[in-house]
């Protein structure tokens, strides 16, 4: 004999009854929280405050400088020049030939002949170098561009358009020669010029 209860659907649960059942619904994923960006207020400096700065440093160069031109009034401009005057010495100290003892200083070769004593001043007449004294070759040779002098300083080479000028010289009162470069002899013997180094002051007799 058939069970009557089998078939059936399990009745449902009365509320009031003992007996409870939960069921656990499915945990969602929660959402990562944005995470809160905080922007510094001293990694990025503000941009009216670094104009002003610069606007003040411009100002206080401007008026710096100012002050400088304006304080350099109160110190003199005088330029210092070496003395024009050379003290060459006895003519007893001077043998025959060319002497450069004075070259640097004076920036005059002193050359003693046989009758006589003058100064070369040392500046070429092509575009003012300084000749230098080659006793080997028994010459003047200007470094800058070739320009030759024979030891009375005539040019016989290179681009050089006359000969060498000649320093004042005379002797003092103890029989010292003093040389002037303020005043010098030329000689233009290609401009069928006066011959100024056999006037009085071009040399000194011995």
């Amino acid at each position: 004999m058939a069970n009557p209860e089998e078939g059936r659907a399990p009745a449902p649960l009365r509320a009031g009854s003992g007996a409870t059942t939960t069921t656990a619904a499915p945990s969602k994923p929660q959402p990562a929280a944005p995470v809160a960006t905080k922007k510094s207020s001293e990694s990025e400096p503000d941009p009216g405050k670094v104009r002003r700065r610069i606007i003040w440093t411009c100002i206080w160069g401007f008026l710096s400088a100012n002050l400088l031109m304006f304080m350099r009034f109160f110190f003199p401009r005088a330029l210092f020049e070496p003395s024009t005057i050379c003290d060459l010495g006895p003519p007893s100290d001077y043998l025959l030939g060319v002497s450069d003892r004075y070259k640097q200083r004076c920036r005059i070769y002193v050359v003693r002949e046989p009758t006589r004593i003058f100064a070369i001043f040392a500046k070429c007449t092509h575009l003012g170098c300084t000749p230098d004294w080659k006793p080997s070759e028994n010459k003047f040779k200007c470094p800058c561009h070739g320009s030759g002098y024979t030891p009375e300083g005539i040019n016989f080479e290179g681009p050089a358009p006359r000969p060498m000028d000649r320093a004042h010289i005379e002797l003092d009162s103890s029989g010292r020669m003093i040389a002037n470069t303020s005043h010098l002899y030329s000689w233009y013997k290609s401009q069928g010029g006066k011959d100024e180094f056999e006037e009085p002051g071009a040399y000194i007799s011995v």
